[in-house]
Formats: C-alpha cells, structure tokens, sequence
C-alpha cells in the first residue's frame, strides 16, 4: 500500500483539471521539491471548517511558473487518480498517509446520459457567457470530470462528484448541478434586466 504526502488545501482538484497553487509553508515547498526532484505525486484532499475527507486527487506538478529567492514557488497541479486514505503515517514534516486507489464500479453510461450531459453543459456555457474552447471527446471515460472541472460550483458539490464511482450516476448528478445553475442565471438575469427597467421588481 502506498505512502504519499499530503497536501489538505481549501480545494476540490478533479483528475483532469489544472490548477495554480502558491507554495509558500516550509513543509510544503518540501513536498513539492521532493515532488519536483523524485517526478513523484503529491495527494491533494479537500480540508475546511468540517474537517479533512478521506477521498482526494493524486496531483503531478506539470509547470513551475516562478520560484523565490525565499524558496516560495508558483506552480501549475494536475489532477490525476483518485485515492483514499487507509491509515496516516508519521516521520515527515507535511503530513503522510497510506492510501488505495479509488476504482470506479462497471457502470458504462448511456448515449443520452452523455448527451444530456452535454447539452445542459451547454446551455450553461452560454447562459453565463463563456467560451468553452477545448471539444470534449463523448467517449472519453473521464468526461464528467472534465465538465466538472470548467464550472465552479462549490466545493462540496464537487467533493460530492469526486467521490461517485460511477461515470453514469456523475453525469446525471452534473446535469442537475448545471440545470439548476442555468435556472439560477437566467432568473438572476430577468431580475437584473426587469429591475433596471423602472427601478422595481414586479411579480408575475
């Protein structure tokens, strides 16, 4: 069973998703050197006021933008395996753990989950006004997270789509998300558009 290091961080990284992170505590400009010199994988788990999960990302250092004459560096992660802690380890100075690999059960999703999926994705890309540059692949076995890691839809929702082990059960669960984000807009919107009319928000 493999030991890593850990690094608890106010974040939800999803494999596939790249993301920039500020390295400046001694414990983790460590890490991340020994990540650096050893081309090894740090495990990145969500930690807020409801403590620390179980389940987080195995994160590769893919770029270093900038590192200071204080040792402090800007890096770009990605994210890759899932994994789960088994037991914490001790003997380092950031915080270690034995952990397994988490596996996805045999649920293949069906052509209209993906295709759903995709057309509430949409919906939502053009609804808040963005562009989605890179194409999605339909059959791409990590396609949920790849939609998931363009929209930000808060941490414990992403926590939540991370720790699913079915692709199926988390495109349908990202369809919901982003049907009740498209709703939020476009409710925020005509709110916004009938109140600047005169000042006054009038019920249907």
């Amino acid at each position: 069973m493999p030991e890593i290091g850990l690094f608890p961080l106010e974040l939800v990284l999803l494999p596939t998703e790249r993301v920039p992170l500020h390295i400046f505590e001694a414990r983790y400009k460590e890490l991340i050197q020994e990540c650096l010199a050893l081309s090894t994988e740090f495990g990145l788990l969500l930690e807020d006021e409801e403590g620390r999960r179980e389940i987080g990302t195995r994160a590769g250092v893919i770029e270093v933008l900038q590192v200071f004459d204080d040792g402090r560096m800007n890096v770009v992660v990605e994210g890759r395996e899932r994994f789960r802690v088994v037991a914490p380890t001790v003997g380092r100075p950031f915080a270690t753990a034995d952990v397994e690999p988490v596996v996805d059960e045999e649920d293949v999703p069906l052509p209209g989950d993906v295709e759903q999926a995709l057309d509430v994705f949409k919906r939502l890309a053009e609804a808040a006004e963005v562009e989605v540059e890179e194409p999605f692949s339909e059959s791409s076995p990590t396609l949920s997270f790849e939609l998931a890691a363009r929209v930000d839809f808060g941490l414990e929702l992403r926590q939540e789509v991370l720790e699913l082990t079915s692709e199926r059960q988390r495109l349908r669960r990202l369809a919901e998300i982003f049907e009740r984000a498209v709703e939020a807009i476009t409710v925020e919107r005509e709110v916004r558009e009938r109140a600047s009319g005169n000042g006054k928000v009038s019920p249907r």
